[in-house]
């Protein structure tokens, strides 16, 4: 699913919207209203140690299927 985190210009409010199509137009605040949104880094996909997890738990590691692992962690 296509769920993205945005914040807010206007109030600083954090949230999350389904995009569908790929096009962040009419994407709203839902505290104050404001359209000046900003899409940001969600916490779904986020580095970790030395190895990139993905939102579905996968590796980036080419030498294992492990999220993470001892020859992982020195590169």
């Amino acid at each position: 699913m296509p769920i993205y985190e945005f914040t807010c210009s206007e109030c600083g409010e954090t949230f999350e919207e389904l995009v569908l199509g790929g096009s962040y137009d009419g994407i709203k605040c839902p505290k104050c209203g404001s359209e000046k949104v900003e899409k940001i880094m969600s916490a779904c996909a986020f580095k970790c140690g030395a190895n990139f997890v993905s939102a579905s738990g996968s590796s980036a590691c080419s030498s294992c299927t492990a999220t993470s692992c001892s020859s992982c962690s020195g590169k």
